[in-house]
């Protein structure tokens, strides 16, 4: 797409944001302030995972969060696999971003320990536009999966597969095609229908009600976050994910009042986000570890799908884990805190990394 063609908004969206990704991908502080300046306004808001937290303006959030993670990565670099926007069934026209930040590992961020090795941090990011400009930003980033690379997960090990996490196997996530809106719609809508069906189960009877083969490719990927990881197939996500996911949550999907979704198409690709978008409680065991507490928690989970032949081949999905151990009183960071005080580099009364 060249500057001067008469764009849909959607795609117009994605160009905006393109110049963005671009300062990221040769990542220096003057650019990428630059072009976030140009692209937000003063009360854009940023909502980012634990413990990032949300962020008021441009300046909070890169001094926040972008100035510390490129101290320790000084290469850092941002590529993207998937780039999709379209509007919600509410009127708000969203972006969304899926792909990893890279770089060489060479000093403490959040104190997780520097391996002096390439690294690689997934993310989901969307973002709202109104009038050509950036309003809302909702962002979560895989730093469990950093801690991984560490080796200094402090929690209990994945039932799916840890891995770099690939981009669309069909190598189309970077959607530069004018907006369709009747397959973009569709595929939407299946969505939606999808989740629906889901959460008949178990309240409504067996695995049998949620008709998966009516809406999963027998070989589909479910990219979960690092600390649940991959399933590969209809039996690997359910026994990876969803068995152990609902057995501690039962009751999944009975608070949709209390919630908020934001669905959107783009092509062959719906994204999802909100803040949050899940309430249960966790009343039963067998879930990553965690003791049943009796207590309701929130999750922000934000999602991608690829279609293919009307069925869904591909779910990339990140969930702010860290804050779930957070509302259980589960501090992650003082556990690792706690391994750093035999780590060179780091406060040995402390934990905490040295400047």
């Amino acid at each position: 797409m060249g500057k001067g063609v008469n764009l849909d908004r959607h795609t117009k969206n994605k160009e905006l944001i393109s110049a963005l990704r671009m300062a990221m991908y040769d990542f220096s502080e003057s650019t990428v302030r630059k072009v976030l300046d140009e692209l937000c306004i003063s009360e854009t808001v940023f909502r980012l995972c634990y413990p990032l937290a949300e962020k008021p303006g441009v300046d909070n959030f890169y001094m926040d969060v972008f100035a510390p993670l490129l101290w320790a990565l000084p290469d850092l670099e941002r590529r993207d696999t998937i780039v999709m926007a379209g509007p919600t069934q509410e009127g708000a026209d969203w972006v969304g971003c899926c792909g990893y930040y890279t770089g060489t590992f060479s000093k403490a961020w959040l104190d997780i320990p520097p391996t002096g090795h390439q690294i690689a941090m997934r993310f989901h990011e969307f973002y709202r536009f109104v009038d050509d400009r950036v309003t809302e930003v909702q962002a979560l980033w895989d730093i469990p999966e950093v801690m991984m690379q560490a080796g200094a997960w402090p929690m209990a090990p994945s039932l799916g597969r840890e891995w770099h996490v690939p981009g669309p196997a069909t190598q189309d996530g970077i959607i530069q095609c004018p907006y369709d809106e009747l397959s973009s719609s569709a595929n939407c809508q299946l969505i939606i229908d999808m989740l629906t069906a889901m959460k008949r189960h178990p309240l409504e009877g067996g695995p049998e009600v949620m008709e998966m083969n009516k809406y999963w490719h027998p070989k589909m990927n479910w990219y979960g976050p690092s600390g649940i990881g991959t399933g590969r197939g209809i039996e690997g996500f359910r026994n990876w994910h969803q068995i152990p996911f609902l057995a501690a949550m039962p009751d999944r999907g009975q608070f949709v009042d209390q919630i908020t979704n934001h669905f959107f198409g783009d092509g062959n690709y719906v994204g999802v986000t909100g803040w949050p978008n899940m309430i249960q409680t966790l009343s039963d065991g067998g879930w990553m570890g965690i003791a049943p507490s009796g207590k309701r928690i929130t999750m922000r989970s934000l999602d991608f799908w690829r279609l293919e032949n009307g069925l869904i081949r591909e779910n990339w999905v990140l969930v702010d884990l860290l804050d779930v151990y957070d509302q259980i009183g589960v501090d992650v960071f003082a556990r690792i805190r706690e391994f750093n005080k035999v780590r060179r580099g780091f406060d040995p009364e402390t934990g905490v990394a040295l400047k």
